[in-house]
């Protein structure tokens, strides 16, 4: 087992005209990213559309990216709420050698620690070789993370509970375990978090801002003067402003028509928005175009 440390994308899913999955152009999109300056992709987090994409797809990607150069740099998402499909995902992903997964706790109901300590309990148990990063995102989940929920996880599972993403930000700046990877999932958490001792960032804007991470976190952990970190910020905070899968598919798609393609009930922004997002990043000259 090894700790999650670096840049990583919740990377993006391209999809054809008939909202199926486009494997080669979703591949291609993660290695770009990565030659940005990303130390890795998570594919299938909420950005990628995971709730919304079919296991047969997502199943046929993992396939066509199981011998892939960038194998070690990829964390897979689950993106389901059914604890037997998410198992049963995750060994087809386990069986070609995968081994990070980034699990997000059931959404719609109603829970708390108990429950969610259940969950991944009986996952840990039916998968007992896979690394699991905690998604906390109550926002999306309906359920947020305790730190003792986290360190009862860790105590039972050391080997397989080996992080967390945390987008409620109630966890980064307090949770403090041995061999534990703590990911804030923006841009403006990067450097106050690399600071209180976290490993990095999970992000949805990484798919635009790569190098302006990368620049912050190298700078960091070189001791160098930081001379990114406020424009990085400041990239976060207009995208914030959004929905961020439709800000960055709104936005790809004046590169390549392809990111056009989204499933409902998820829409790009509509002309008025997507052209005042276009301003906002040029007055911060941002190009969002390299």
């Amino acid at each position: 087992m090894s700790k999650i440390k670096g840049i990583y994308a919740a990377t993006l899913s391209i999809l054809n005209e008939d909202l199926s999955l486009n494997i080669k152009k979703t591949i291609l999109h993660a290695e770009k990213i990565i030659d940005q300056g990303c130390h890795g992709v998570a594919f299938f987090g909420s950005t990628g559309q995971a709730q919304l994409i079919p296991v047969s797809e997502k199943i046929n990607l993992l396939n066509s990216i199981s011998t892939h150069k960038n194998k070690d740099n990829f964390i897979i998402g689950t993106g389901l709420n059914s604890l037997v499909e998410t198992i049963n995902l995750m060994k087809v992903a386990t069986s070609l050698n995968f081994k990070k997964f980034l699990i997000m706790p059931p959404a719609y109901y109603k829970y708390g620690d108990k429950e969610a300590f259940s969950f991944y309990s009986k996952i840990v148990e039916r998968v007992p070789n896979a690394e699991i990063i905690l998604y906390n995102f109550e926002k999306l989940s309906g359920y947020k993370f305790s730190i003792n929920c986290i360190e009862d996880l860790t105590k039972k599972f050391p080997k397989q509970i080996i992080g967390v993403k945390d987008s409620s930000y109630n966890l980064f700046e307090n949770l403090k375990i041995d061999n534990f990877s703590v990911l804030p999932g923006s841009e403006n958490k990067l450097l106050k978090g690399l600071e209180l001792g976290c490993d990095g960032i999970i992000t949805a804007t990484c798919n635009i801002t790569a190098t302006l991470a990368r620049k912050v976190y190298d700078d960091f952990i070189q001791n160098k003067d930081q001379s990114a970190n406020e424009k990085l910020c400041k990239v976060r905070t207009v995208f914030d402003g959004y929905n961020l899968i439709s800000a960055i598919h709104s936005l790809m798609t004046q590169i390549d028509k392809s990111y056009s393609n989204i499933l409902p009930p998820l829409s790009l922004l509509n002309k008025k928005d997507c052209q005042k997002l276009i301003e906002e990043l040029k007055k911060i000259d941002f190009n969002y175009k390299n």
